[in-house]
This record gives C-alpha cells, structure tokens and sequence, in this order.
C-alpha cells in the first residue's frame, strides 16, 4: 500500500470522530483544488491569522474559585472584522474552535458581508451554573480578552450555550473598558444582544428563518412550493426550533424532531407550538400526546423531503446517512456532515444545502445589528426579513451558478463563490509589505 493511500485510509477512520477542522480543510481544498486557488492565498486561509487562549478564575457561589479556559479563534480578516459566535459548551476545544472560525470567514465572505471570520468559547457546563456564575464567568472573559475584540476590530455573537444575556453582559463589560466617549459606539462589540441593549429585531430567528428561505429556494427550483414538503429536524434549540415554527407557518408539515432528550414523530404533522410548551415544563421532548416518542437513531430514517440537522456538529454519519430517507440535507449546523457521510449522500444522490449557504441568516443578520448600532437605528422586522431573504436569494443564484459553471456539487460551489471574493481582495490589496 503506497504512503498516499496510508494516510487517506488513515483519515477515513478518523474522520467521524476525528478533527472537525480537517474536515473543514478537506471541504476548503476541494474547491480550492477545482477552482485553482492562488496558491498563496491558499496558504494564507488554510490557517487561522491569530488564536487567543486564555486561563481565568471565576468565583463560584459557594466561595470557591475555579479555574476556565477560553479561546478566540481569528481566522481571517481581510474582509472587515472577525466575526463569529461565542460558544459554552465541555466539548470546546482549539481544534473545534479553529474550524469553527473557517467556516466563518467562508460563511460571511459567500454572503458577501464585510466581515472576516472567527469564533470562540470557554469549556464549560453552563447547564451547572448558577446565573450569576454565568455572569461572572463572561465578563471575567470578556476582561481576559481584551483588546482582542472590538466592534472594528473582533465582534462576537451567541452560539451553543449562550444567548442575548450573555452578549449584554459582554458588552457591558467591554464598555466598562474603554474611554467613556466611545462608548456608544462600542455597542456594536457583540451582537445577538436583547433589543433593550442594542440587539435587532429578527436576529433570534434570523438562523431558522435563513434555513427555511434556503428550503423555499431548493423547492422552487424543482418546481415545488414549502407547503408541498415534509420535514424533519434534528435539534430544537435557538435553530432548530425558529426553523420548526417557520417552516410550519410556510405551510411545510413537520413530522419528526429530536434532540438531545429524545425525538417524537408524527406523519400528519406536528403542532410546534405545542411542542414547545411542553418541552418548556417538562425539560424534553418525549412524553409529548400528539406525537409518538421514536428512538433517536430511528429518526434518522424518517421519511420526508427535507432533513434538517440543527444541532452541533458531527451528527450526520455515514452509518445515519445510509438511513436516510429523504430528498436533500439542509445544514442548519455547523459542520453536521461528516466527509464520510458526505460520500455516502453523493452515492445516494440526496442533495445538500451546505451549512455556510443554509446557515447563513444568522451572521447576515447580525451585520444589520452591526450597521444598527453603528448608525444609532433600529429596523423593523418585515425589513430585516426582506433584506436578508434578497441577501440568501443572491448567495443561492451565485452557489447555483458556481455548480454549473465547474459542474461540482453545492458545498465546493459555495466555496468556490467564497474563495473567489477572498482571492480578489489579496489580489487588490496585495500582501503587505
């Protein structure tokens, strides 16, 4: 066996459980390799520009003093400002983080923003903290990082295990910091904040809501409308659940849930809202009376037109993948797919929406937030949803050209259309000095 094959058999076994940010750099050499990348910018992008680990103390309620370790992956900015969410959550870690902040640069760029990318987190279990642990634990990290945000410079935003609350708290500790005439302006440091401190309207919903403008586009293209389709969606947290509500009130029915308390099924479709309030009092999804409760690997063998895998990353193997009993993958994760899975799909001929494609609502809509606070304005939501609906529909047409064009399938095009933009600015600007 020659040394080539060696080493790819080698990252067959380990790609499922292995590092997500060679899966990340697979997916980028793929499209960089098809669309013949510069080879210095090729280079550049296939590290990050800087990594900020930091170890801190936090006082726990009880007196005691523990100590966190935080990163702040900046993969690349020459764009405009990393940008990317903060995660809490005991499996972060710096190779997670890293193809984290990748898939940011490429996500923003293919938007067309002018944003960089990157991406955060401490280890942690937030489930285990107190509130006021939590507040205690941002702004000592917030303290901790420094100068490495700022609203031109490094603009954090939620992700797994945080929310609105902790982006205030982060901003307000940020502003803490800095002279007292700019702060106003450094309001825009984070965004995914509460609408009392800054936040945007539509940016809770603005990931789901991309998710299901990206189905609406798959439809429409086969000649289908959302009403026509059924759907199932693995999570149901901040994602998850927006893309449940809106997709149900496109008129799509939803016929299978399921995260990390268990998954529920109904053919006829199930009422989401209900759903919610159930999972609300009772903590989880199962014991829900209009659905029937379905073991979690057998929700991967649902039978719909459209999967939505809308939790964390990794979740969509190729054992699940040989499952599957649907038309087209819909990533409203990050990274959900394995390289594996990915090959079995392709075999299988079910499509996929690409997570920085499908996902990108979110980031969209937090650089309104930016630009918001920024000019001191606040948009209406039917505005932001129009915006971002004409944002996604320009990304779909340039992803769908891009697969024509170098006849290569939805995640390389969607590279390619972010490579491209990258590539042009290092050709524009050049590489200092």
């Amino acid at each position: 066996m020659s040394k080539t094959t060696i080493s790819e058999a080698s990252a067959l076994d380990n790609e499922e459980t292995g590092s997500l940010y060679e899966t990340a750099r697979q997916q980028f050499s793929r499209a960089a390799t098809v669309m013949e990348l510069d080879d210095s910018v090729r280079s550049i992008l296939e590290q990050p520009k800087n990594e900020v680990i930091v170890n801190f103390p936090v006082r726990m309620d009880d007196g005691r003093h523990l100590m966190f370790r935080g990163y702040r992956i900046q993969h690349n900015n020459i764009l405009g400002p990393y940008k990317g969410g903060m995660r809490y959550h005991p499996d972060v870690n710096l190779d997670e983080v890293k193809a984290l902040a990748a898939w940011m640069t490429f996500k923003s760029a293919l938007a067309g923003i002018p944003f960089g990318g990157g991406k955060g987190g401490i280890s942690c279990r937030p489930w285990e903290l107190s509130s006021e642990e939590q507040m205690r634990l941002t702004r000592r990290f917030t303290h901790s990082l420094g100068t490495n945000i700022g609203p031109d410079y490094d603009i954090p935003a939620p992700d797994v295990g945080t929310n609105a609350q902790h982006m205030v708290w982060m901003m307000d500790t940020y502003l803490n910091s800095v002279n007292a005439h700019d702060r106003n302006r450094g309001r825009a440091v984070v965004t995914g904040k509460t609408l009392t401190c800054g936040g945007s309207e539509g940016r809770d919903k603005a990931t789901g809501q991309g998710v299901c403008f990206a189905v609406e586009f798959w439809a429409q293209a086969r000649g289908l409308t959302v009403s026509n389709l059924t759907i199932a969606i693995q999570g149901f947290g901040n994602v998850g659940c927006f893309a449940a509500r809106i997709a149900s009130a496109m008129g799509a029915k939803v016929v299978a849930i399921q995260d990390h308390t268990g998954a529920v099924a109904n053919p006829s479709g199930i009422d989401v809202e209900a759903l919610k309030a159930h999972s609300d009092k009772t903590g989880g999804l199962g014991g829900f009376d209009a659905a029937d409760d379905i073991d979690a690997e057998a929700f991967w063998a649902t039978e719909c037109d459209a999967m939505i895998p809308a939790a964390i990353e990794n979740q969509l193997t190729s054992a699940r993948a040989r499952r599957l009993q649907t038309k087209v993958v819909v990533e409203g994760a990050n990274g959900p797919t394995t390289i594996r899975a990915e090959q079995v799909l392709k075999e299988r001929d079910i499509e996929i929406i690409p997570d920085i494609l499908a996902n990108g609502g979110g980031v969209i809509v937090s650089f309104f937030e930016w630009i918001q606070n920024r000019n001191c304005e606040r948009w209406e939501v039917k505005l932001i949803d129009r915006r971002l609906r004409r944002m996604m529909m320009r990304s779909w047409a340039l992803v769908t050209e891009a697969a024509e064009q170098h006849d290569c399938d939805s995640r390389t095009a969607a590279y390619i259309v972010a490579l491209q933009r990258l590539q042009d600015a290092y050709a524009e600007r050049g590489i200092f000095p």
